[in-house]
């Protein structure tokens, strides 16, 4: 039995060696675009969004900028030898200026949540039935991954990194009072064995591998969670978890606060060093049929308050499973260290694993690990203010889900033309009708092709959508100029995407250029100061696409107080989008945004029609 137990954890350690391996080898670095090529295209991005005299001064410091043995060469060849040197030239910059140091807090404001479609029970029974066969799935997925048995995925006929996979279980972000950290505890051999289950605000520690290594089944795994929620009849007092929906500064003073005591320490490192971890929902009201997807979203992305499931959360951790027992379910996930397309497979996994038929072993196994918080007056005092402040932002948050109906993806491919830049027209469209202007926009797209690539911006609107836009609504243009209008918008778009793809976008190109000053110890240069880089990196609509084949709905929080955040998942003949707005800006409006989307995809789907009828 030892020699077998050695064995595995053998093969085990050589397949993930190979898998990173793989995931190294097989995809070739991120290349550094060409300074010249970035200023260009940055100064094209800023034309429909800026008058032309500031668009002059913009210009000028643009040039001064990139002009032969300037400033801007200087830190080019910085960037080129970075690259030669490490793994990724930017990721790692990234994820520290964009999630690490950000000082707001994780729920809404940064990870994202998943809502997938209800399940057919209603009570508690069915949702421990739900939950042991997710967990049997995660499991499954994950011993796929530390064995290499993963298939490689592939875009556009070229293999994806793999290098995320790994990094989703036993991960944890942590505070700190000036910038956070990743922690991750998985590790071929001896890593973490147990999951985290929270219900009614407390925490248990369920350990899901037999001694010998083998996962539980799921007969095992729900009769654990039967006793978890035999032991927690009642709502604790105190909801912990909701601790680290707090602004990341003052989280941080709490968690140093908190840990200085020997049960929290331990309580808070077996949440962290957890491979996932389960959020057992309470039902909430019962709302009209309309109103379902919305509020399932956002019980997903917050957990609907203090009063409501907001205590089930711990908001710092990677992968967060949430079931309901009204039969709602998603996930919550840190982008410190995971992003939507990982995420997706895992999920598509979890949607068409088989059930399992192993009958459990007649082995008692141990109860699982209530984790208990020792909280002082100081301590209870930081969940008040993190329960009022969530509380707010949460009150502060709108959100509207809908399904479009009349038309998926087939229709816009009928006509030779991206689904996803076409919906972005749409966007574009349903903003300027109701603000009467555009503006800087981002649409991610991955960058996986390459190894260790996350993401860039494909940003919007172009020259092109600004010409359509201000036709479509004109009279005196004619359908057949209209039409011609948006498919040079569209197809701009789509070469935008295509330059992304190829990691020739120019929003990480700049970010890093800022940076490389830095870390050479320059001053930030000029153009970097100039207001024209600030309104464009003010990105007022927040986009995104659901890389999935399921009717699934993610949503996330605007980037900034007078924005939006459009989300969308286009199936075959229908599209499920979520809008979401913060209440505290006058100017904007989720619901309102959300019907003239609506209807400006009508009428971007009659103009077409009406092309063919001529």
């Amino acid at each position: 039995m030892i020699l077998e137990k050695l064995s595995r954890a053998n093969f085990v350690l050589r397949s993930r060696k190979a898998f990173v391996r793989q995931a190294h080898s097989a995809v070739p670095p991120q290349p550094v675009p060409p300074l010249a090529q970035t200023l260009q295209r940055y100064l094209r991005a800023l034309e429909p969004l800026l008058p032309s005299d500031e668009l002059e001064h913009t210009q000028k410091m643009v040039q001064r900028f990139g002009s032969p043995g300037g400033l801007g060469e200087r830190l080019q060849k910085g960037l080129d030898k970075r690259a030669r040197h490490t793994h990724n030239w930017i990721t790692d910059w990234w994820i520290q200026w964009a999630y690490l140091e950000s000082r707001q807090p994780l729920a809404v404001h940064s990870n994202p949540a998943i809502s997938l479609p209800r399940r057919d029970f209603s009570d508690w029974r069915g949702q421990l039935v739900f939950a042991s066969k997710l967990i049997s799935a995660v499991l499954d997925f994950k011993a796929r991954v530390d064995s290499g048995r993963l298939s490689v995925e592939y875009m556009r006929g070229r293999p994806l990194c793999l290098e995320l996979f790994p990094q989703l279980f036993s991960s944890c972000r942590v505070p700190g009072p000036k910038h956070d950290h990743v922690v991750h505890y998985g590790r071929p051999r001896r890593g973490p064995t147990h999951i985290t289950v929270v219900r009614n605000y407390q925490f248990f520690q369920l350990d899901v591998y037999n001694s010998d290594g083998t996962p539980l089944t799921q007969s095992q795994i729900h009769a654990q969670l039967c006793r978890i929620r035999s032991q927690s009849w009642k709502t604790d007092k105190e909801p912990m978890g909701i601790l680290t929906s707090e602004h990341r500064h003052t989280w941080g003073q709490a968690y140093n606060r908190l840990l200085q005591d020997k049960v929290n320490k331990e309580s808070v490192r077996l949440i962290e060093k957890g491979l996932f971890t389960l959020c057992l929902d309470s039902p909430v009201m019962r709302i009209s049929d309309e109103k379902y997807a919305s509020r399932m979203a956002a019980q997903i992305l917050h957990g609907g308050g203090t009063y409501s499931n907001s205590g089930n959360r711990w908001f710092d951790k990677t992968l967060q499973f949430v079931i309901g027992e009204d039969g709602s379910w998603g996930l919550l996930y840190e982008q410190a260290t995971a992003e939507g397309p990982p995420i997706a497979t895992l999920l598509h996994h979890i949607l068409h694993k088989k059930a399992d038929t192993v009958r459990a072993p007649l082995i008692p196994l141990p109860m699982p690990k209530k984790l208990y918080f020792y909280i002082d007056p100081a301590i209870k005092w930081d969940i008040e203010m993190a329960k009022q402040n969530l509380d707010i932002l949460i009150n502060d948050l709108d959100i509207t889900c809908f399904n479009f109906q009349r038309f998926g993806k087939e229709f816009p491919k009928q006509f030779i033309l991206s689904p996803n830049s076409f919906i972005q027209l749409a966007i574009q469209l349903a903003y300027y009708r109701v603000h009467s202007e555009v503006c800087a926009t981002c649409d991610i797209a991955s960058l996986r092709m390459f190894r260790g690539g996350r993401t860039d911006y494909i940003r919007s609107p172009t020259n092109q959508m600004l010409s359509f836009i201000q036709a479509f609504d004109d009279p005196s243009v004619s359908r057949e100029a209209k039409v011609e209008l948006l498919r040079e918008a569209v197809e701009t778009y789509s070469q935008l995407t295509d330059q992304a793809l190829q990691g020739q976008g120019i929003d990480r190109h700049l970010l890093g250029l800022k940076l490389q000053a830095i870390e050479e110890g320059l001053s930030v240069p000029r153009m970097f100061m100039d207001t024209a880089y600030g309104l464009a990196t003010h990105f007022k609509l927040r986009t995104g696409q659901v890389p999935t084949n399921t009717d699934s709905v993610m949503c996330f929080g605007p980037l900034v107080p007078d924005g939006y955040a459009v989300c969308y998942n286009p199936q075959s003949d229908h599209v499920h989008f979520s809008v979401t707005a913060f209440n505290c800006c006058e100017e904007t409006n989720a619901e309102h945004l959300a019907l003239t989307l609506e209807s400006a995809l009508c009428d971007l789907q009659e103009l077409l029609w009406s092309r063919t009828e001529l």
